[in-house]
């Protein structure tokens, strides 16, 4: 059976991420953008709620931020 939603978008799943360069910021490894809010709110004390982790996995697969090429 066919999920109807991968009938309208076809690349549903297999989206690369949007990468940002930022040389004067970032390092080695590439950090996600879930994982840049993750770190900020917890910085300022906000617990993590149940849905966090898969908020920061959906927005590390839409942008990803990196130093180097």
């Amino acid at each position: 059976m066919v999920d109807e939603h991968s009938e309208k978008r076809p690349d549903m799943g297999r989206r690369t991420p949007h990468r940002v360069r930022l040389p004067g910021f970032i390092e080695e490894k590439e950090v996600g953008l879930g994982d840049v809010i993750k770190k900020v709110t917890s910085t300022a004390g906000i617990k993590p709620c149940s849905g966090c982790s898969r908020r920061a996995n959906s927005l590390n697969q839409l942008m990803v931020f990196t130093g180097r090429h």
